[in-house]
C-alpha cells in the first residue's frame, strides 16, 4: 500500500499549480502581468466600490410596483450574468450590473410619469437589448459612435444626472412641495431631513478623501444611525430585519414577466425611449472601455480596444437577460476603474465580483431595509458624476450651450426626460440651421427629430 501511495502524493503535489496554470494560459494572466491573488483582490476592490447598486437599485425600481425583495435577487442575479460573460468572453476586469439613470428613468419617466406598465417597460428594455447586440456586432457601432452630437450626448447625460439628483432628495423628503415656490427644503425639524442632510455632508467627504467603498459605507452608516432616528408613524425610519441571512430568494414576481404585446401596442410613444436606451448604453459602455483599458495600460498600439466587440455585446446580452429577472439596463460599471488600480488586469477580476454578488444574495434581508435617506447621498454623488462631461463642450458656442441647458433644465423642471431631450434635440437642429452648419447635422439627428414631433403628435392625441 506503500508503494501504491507514494506516486498518488506525487501526483498530488502538483495540483495547485496546474490549476494555476490553467487560469494563466485561460485569462492570460503571466501576458498582462498579474497574478491569481491579485486580481482577487481586485474582484474584491470593485465590488466595494459598486455593492451600493444592491441596495440603490431595488429601492428606485421598487417604486414602479415592483417586489423590492425580488429586485434584490434580479440585481445580484443580473450582475453575475454579465460579469461572467465579460470574464470569460472579453477577458477585460470590467464588472457588469443593472444602470444607474437608466433605472430611474425605467421607474420615473416610463412608469409613473407615462403610465406604461412595468412589465411594459422592461420589454422594451429588452427589446433595447436586441437593438444594441445587432449595433455591437455590425459597423453601425462606429456609426452611432460618430453622427450623434457631443452637444446631444452630454446633455443627455447630464440631464439624467440632474433628475436623479432630484429624485434622490425628493424621496428622501429633504425636498418637498410648496404651493408657493413648487418646491422647497424640507423642515430642519425633521429628524429623516436632518439624517439626509448628514449624509449629504459625509458623502462628499468620503469620496473626495478617497475611502475604499465610501458609497457603500455611507449607506451602512447612514441605515445603522436610521435604527435610532424616528420616523412617520412612530416609527424608526429604519425597520429591523427580519433576518440577517437567508436562503437566496428567487425573484418569482418579476422573472420572466415582460410584456412583450404591450410594447409593439405602444410602440410609437415607446420609440424615443428606445432611442434613449440604445444611446445610454452605448456611450455608456464606450467611455467605460475607453477609461478602464486605458488605466489598465491594455489598449493596442493603434488607441483600439482589446476584445471590444465581446465586450459591448456582454452588455447587449445582459440588457436582454436583465428584464427576465426583472430589472433594467444591465452595463459595465466604470467603478471597475478601482479594481484596475488595485491591480486587476484580467477577466478573473471580473469572475471575483461575480463571486461576491452571489454571497450577497444571501443577505438580502438586510438590503430591503435600507432607507431612501440613506440611498439619496449616494445617488445624488451618482448625478454629480454624470455632469462631468459638461466640462468638455465649449459653452461659448451658443450652437452647443443652447440646447445641452435645455435638455437639462426642461428635464429637471418638467421632471420628464423625453421632453428635455426632444427640446435639445429639435433647439440643435434649429440652431445649426440658422447658423449655417446645417451640412453637418447627421442624418440620424434628422431622424430623431421627426421622431419627437411624431411622439408630441401622438401623446397630445393630435391627429
Amino acid at each position: 500500500m506503500n508503494e501504491m501511495t507514494k506516486p498518488q502524493a506525487a501526483s498530488a503535489e502538483p495540483e495547485p499549480r496546474a490549476a494555476t496554470g490553467l487560469l494563466d494560459r485561460a485569462f492570460r494572466l503571466t501576458e498582462r502581468g498579474t497574478s491569481v491573488g491579485r486580481e482577487m483582490m481586485a474582484g474584491a476592490t470593485t465590488f466595494a466600490a459598486m455593492a451600493y447598486i444592491i441596495a440603490v437599485n431595488p429601492a428606485i425600481m421598487s417604486n414602479a410596483g415592483m417586489d423590492r425583495a425580488d429586485l434584490v435577487s434580479a440585481t445580484a442575479l443580473a450582475a453575475i450574468f454579465g460579469s461572467v460573460m465579460m470574464g470569460l468572453w472579453a477577458n477585460l476586469p470590467l464588472a457588469v450590473a443593472p444602470a444607474m439613470g437608466s433605472n430611474v428613468i425605467f421607474t420615473y419617466v416610463i412608469v409613473k410619469q407615462m403610465g406604461m406598465p412595468w412589465q411594459g417597460a422592461l420589454a422594451m428594455v429588452a427589446f433595447t437589448g436586441v437593438l444594441f447586440l445587432i449595433l455591437s456586432l455590425s459597423k453601425l457601432r462606429e456609426k452611432v459612435a460618430k453622427d450623434v452630437p457631443e452637444a446631444l450626448k452630454i446633455g443627455i447625460q447630464a440631464a439624467v444626472g440632474t433628475l436623479i439628483v432630484f429624485i434622490a432628495l425628493r424621496g428622501a423628503g429633504f425636498v418637498v412641495q410648496n404651493p408657493s415656490t413648487y418646491i422647497a427644503m424640507g423642515s430642519l425639524r425633521s429628524p429623516p431631513v436632518l439624517l439626509t442632510l448628514f449624509g449629504l455632508l459625509l458623502t462628499p467627504v468620503l469620496v473626495v478623501r478617497r475611502v475604499p467603498a465610501a458609497l457603500i459605507l455611507s449607506i451602512v452608516l447612514l441605515t445603522v444611525i436610521g435604527f435610532f432616528v424616528p420616523g412617520a408613524n412612530g416609527k424608526m425610519v429604519t425597520s429591523m430585519p427580519s433576518a440577517i441571512m437567508s436562503w437566496p430568494r428567487w425573484p418569482t414576481s418579476t422573472f420572466m414577466a415582460l410584456d412583450v404585446g404591450y410594447l409593439f401596442s405602444h410602440f410609437v410613444v415607446a420609440l424615443p425611449l428606445l432611442f434613449y436606451f440604445l444611446c445610454a448604453e452605448f456611450f455608456s459602455t464606450l467611455g467605460t472601455l475607453i477609461g478602464v483599458t486605458g488605466a489598465a495600460n491594455l489598449r493596442k498600439p493603434d488607441g483600439s480596444i482589446p476584445n471590444a466587440t465581446a465586450a459591448f455585446a456582454t452588455d447587449a446580452t445582459a440588457s436582454i437577460v436583465g428584464p427576465l429577472f426583472g430589472t433594467s439596463v444591465v452595463t459595465a460599471y466604470i467603478e471597475s476603474i478601482t479594481g484596475v488600480q488595485a491591480g486587476g488586469r484580467t477577466g478573473l477580476t471580473s469572475l471575483t465580483v461575480a463571486g461576491f454578488f452571489f454571497l450577497a444574495l444571501f443577505f438580502w434581508p438586510i438590503f430591503v431595509i435600507i432607507p431612501s435617506q440613506a440611498t439619496a447621498p449616494a445617488l445624488v454623488l451618482v448625478g454629480v458624476l454624470m455632469m462631468q462631461g459638461l466640462a468638455r463642450i465649449d459653452m461659448t458656442d451658443l450652437g452647443n450651450a443652447i440646447p445641452i441647458v435645455l435638455t437639462l433644465l426642461v428635464t429637471v423642471l418638467t421632471n420628464n426626460l423625453i421632453n428635455g431631450m426632444a427640446l435639445g434635440t429639435l433647439s440643435y437642429i434649429a440652431l445649426e440651421v440658422t447658423i449655417g452648419r446645417r451640412s453637418r447635422i447627421p442624418a440620424m439627428v434628422w431622424g430623431l427629430g421627426v421622431v419627437f414631433i411624431a411622439y408630441a403628435i401622438v401623446t397630445a392625441q393630435i391627429f
